[in-house]
């Protein structure tokens, strides 16, 4: 009966497009679930710059910082903090490997910035310091189930070596800031809660191993920072000034 209803032409064009429509049937597939994470280049790419420029923005992970914050975040630092705060709970609560890929890479990413923490970016430093400090604080809790010598209840023995990415990353921090002629107060001060709690819970020890560069890095180190050498012309030697 409903089939010889006269129907308008508006009726029709809607008949027509519920017909066509993906919900007018059951999907066969279903999307993939799971969590949507900003990408971070751990190498920083780049076609027809000088080798010397390219050294340097792998060197110094300002500039994409910056680039990060305006094309993935809208230019929101919270919005950067967010994730890294999500991705730290979801790797601690869901035993998430992804979740600590992503926590990892935000990390060695604001840590290997030499520029951003002192010029253009300090309160968001502030801010990032201070969120893994609370984090690894809670993280770094004892497992008082086996004494006070018990290691961490929640965080993976690998995570108290110290060649960890993170060791790395934070010694050269600390030497940067403590170095630095200019410091923000809040800065300086969050930096020094996090190296204390580093060394009083885990033993660490952050001084630099040469006197003469103040930089140090293990061979075959793979967080130290990527230099790109120049050719030189065959047969040419070194001048000295």
């Amino acid at each position: 009966m409903l089939k010889n209803t006269c129907k308008s032409a508006m009726e029709r064009v809607l008949d027509e497009q519920l017909r066509n429509s993906k919900f007018s049937s059951p999907a066969e597939k279903h999307p993939k679930r799971g969590c949507y994470y900003t990408p971070i280049p751990r190498i920083i790419k780049r076609k027809g710059i000088e080798s010397e420029q390219l050294t340097s923005l792998n060197l110094d992970k300002t500039e994409l910082l910056e680039t990060l914050l305006v094309k993935d975040y809208g230019g929101s630092e919270e919005s950067l903090l967010g994730e890294l705060q999500f991705a730290f709970i979801a790797f601690l609560m869901g035993q998430s490997l992804e979740a600590f890929m992503q926590w990892k890479s935000l990390v060695s990413l604001l840590l290997g910035c030499t520029e951003a923490p002192f010029q253009t970016r300090s309160q968001l430093f502030t801010k990032f310091i201070k969120v893994i400090y609370y984090q690894l604080k809670y993280g770094l809790q004892k497992d008082r189930s086996v004494g006070e010598a018990g290691t961490s209840a929640l965080l993976d023995d690998s995570w108290f070596s110290s060649d960890s990415f993170l060791h790395c990353f934070c010694k050269d921090f600390f030497s940067l800031v403590q170095d630095a002629s200019v410091v923000d107060g809040d800065l300086l001060s969050w930096t020094r809660k996090l190296k204390e709690l580093l060394e009083n819970s885990l033993g660490w020890e952050f001084q630099q191993k040469s006197a003469v560069d103040g930089i140090y890095f293990e061979e075959n180190d793979e967080y130290a920072p990527v230099v790109e050498m120049l050719d030189e012309p065959s047969g040419s030697e070194p001048t000295t000034s």
